[in-house]
């Protein structure tokens, strides 16, 4: 015999009751995601080249095969008047395990490791790239997941600001963290319609305490628009004034980037 009470089902059997619980009932929070955002710094057309045909055509179809198919690569929109010019890759992960396991199973991918040749053992004069940064973050607890963005503009044209936010001491770190979930500024880009991909704590990388979070627009215009409208919102007068949010940030790195053709996003 089973009976059901208040989302659950319980069966009987000769005066003993099994629970059988359903996780979809249980309204679980989902768990925070880890990322990890690499900055290749390059300097020619050559090299540019040679990492956009690693990444199209190796890296990405082998993430796709391991079922991560939400990477983002991208490159900074001052790349045509900079030497350090600068490509950006970000892989989102479930858990902190997935990042120290992700080289063993590119390791192991036949079909990887064929492509990647080149990339790979390129000469010691001719690097695909001359610097390479890695930085690990950990998604914020209100905001415990990425979301794709709702674009319409061509990719070339998209503006995806990615913000880097230095804490003074760990603790107006915190603070500054709070005031993102907590005091919901995270609820006041959704409801500005920043198109937000992600936002995270720095657990690891050369600049800390640290936070970064990334935003995206369909052209420049549009970005100075919103931004415009965040300064002018009500609620943010009224939160950025409050004391106890006073000189949580010590400086700001902001980077314009555009995704390539072959991002996922």
């Amino acid at each position: 015999m089973e009976k059901k009470v208040s989302g659950f089902r319980f069966r009987v059997f000769s005066g003993i009751f099994f629970i059988i619980l359903f996780p979809g009932n249980m309204n679980q929070k989902p768990s925070r995601e880890f990322y990890q955002l690499s900055v290749y710094h390059f300097k020619n057309s050559e090299q540019e080249k040679m990492l956009d045909n690693y990444f199209e055509h190796a890296l990405l179809p082998a993430l796709h095969r391991i079922k991560i198919n939400e990477v983002g690569v991208f490159k900074s929109w001052s790349n045509d008047t900079v030497e350090d010019r600068l490509l950006y890759l970000f892989i989102p992960f479930k858990s902190s395990e997935s990042i120290t396991k992700l080289d063993d199973e590119l390791a192991t991918d036949k079909d990887y490791s064929s492509v990647a040749k080149d990339f790979l053992d390129a000469p010691h004069d001719k690097p695909p790239y001359s610097r390479k940064e890695v930085i690990l973050l950990k998604a914020f607890p209100l905001a415990p997941q990425m979301q794709l963005p709702s674009l319409k503009a061509p990719k070339r044209e998209r503006v995806y600001e990615l913000r880097s936010y230095e804490n003074p001491t760990e603790e107006k770190f915190r603070n500054k963290v709070q005031m993102f979930n907590q005091g919901d500024e995270i609820g006041l880009f959704k409801r500005l319609n920043f198109n937000a991909i992600f936002y995270s704590e720095v657990i690891a990388g050369s600049k800390m305490p640290n936070l970064m979070y990334m935003t995206s627009f369909e052209n420049r215009n549009d970005r100075e628009e919103h931004w415009k409208n965040f300064v002018d919102d009500a609620y943010w007068k009224k939160l950025s004034a409050m004391p106890e949010y006073k000189d949580n940030v010590s400086h700001i790195d902001i980077t314009f980037l555009y995704p390539t053709d072959y991002s996922d996003f």
